[in-house]
């Protein structure tokens, strides 16, 4: 009997010293687990954030004199965050699966929100090809146009892509006589080239802006810039729609006076080019959410 007692108080430290062991790899792993969830919350907070800053995004596209520049690079940001996120994730998960005490449902929420980045990527691809599907059209049309108006004087008509979309300017004497309204036949023919262009091009609309300079007018009816503006607006409108077939129900006109100079009113020449006629051309926006939406 005091044999078998000494023999067990000899391999009492053994086991103490087992048992003490598997405590510290226990604390080790509940360490390691603690650190993994701090990166889990983390990563977590990251894609709330990349969601608000998606849809900060898609608001902006509802503006349509958004810079559509700088939203290209907003994409390409929330794109690098995007694939960041879903490596940090896809690391996270891994390392989680190595430790027994990750449960089952840690692990279906990382599933999930890594399928939540998938759809967001997916999403801002989407974005990406509408976007460039939009340039695309407007270098055409650009195109197009430079090449219906090859033989007119630079100075009197400019065709420019700004803000993504196209602009063609056509200056105040080539449209009208000095404080008139009325198109002359001259600018007839411009206009005829330009409605060929834009009648080829259906899926976009037009806005027809009259422009000023800053010396004050009136004459009869009118009372000032506003109301001249306006009327060479209409006045190009209406014969772009009776003359040249445009459709009115892609048309907008308006005047906007003085207050949208190209240069300086203080000098000859800066009111010269402030005094014209500007043919804006926008996708219709319908269509261009059509895009985002079935983009591929």
């Amino acid at each position: 009997m005091i044999k078998q007692f000494l023999f067990a108080l000899a391999f009492l430290p053994l086991f103490l010293s087992s048992c003490a062991s598997s405590k510290k790899q226990l604390a080790t792993l509940k360490v390691q687990y603690s650190d993994l969830e701090t990166v889990r919350n983390k990563a977590t907070a990251d894609l709330d954030n990349c969601n608000k800053a998606t849809a900060e995004l898609q608001s902006s596209l509802n503006r349509k004199d958004t810079d559509l520049d700088a939203q290209k690079k907003q994409v390409a940001d929330l794109q690098a965050q995007v694939d960041f996120l879903k490596k940090t994730n896809t690391s996270v998960l891994d390392r989680m699966a190595d430790l027994s005490i990750v449960t089952k449902a840690g692990a279906e929420s990382i599933q999930r929100s890594l399928e939540t980045l998938n759809t967001q990527s997916r999403a801002i691809n989407n974005l990406n090809s509408a976007v460039q599907r939009k340039d695309s059209v407007n270098l055409a049309l650009v195109m197009n146009l430079k090449r219906s108006l090859a033989d007119i004087n630079d100075q009197d008509v400019q065709v420019e892509v700004k803000k993504g979309v196209v602009y063609v300017s056509i200056s105040d004497k080539m449209l009208f006589e000095l404080g008139k309204y009325k198109v002359t036949d001259q600018a007839e023919t411009v206009l005829g080239k330009v409605a060929r262009v834009l009648n080829d091009h259906k899926e976009l609309d037009i806005l027809v802006e009259g422009h000023t300079d800053a010396i004050p007018y009136e004459n009869g009816l009118l009372r000032d810039n506003w109301d001249l503006s306006v009327l060479r607006a209409t006045a190009v409108t209406r014969l772009l729609q009776e003359k040249f077939g445009v459709s009115p129900d892609r048309m907008t006109a308006g005047g906007r006076s003085e207050y949208a100079p190209k240069q300086d009113n203080a000098t000859a020449d800066g009111r010269r080019m402030n005094r014209r006629t500007e043919i804006i051309v926008t996708p219709k926006l319908d269509q261009f959410f059509n895009l985002l939406s079935n983009g591929k």
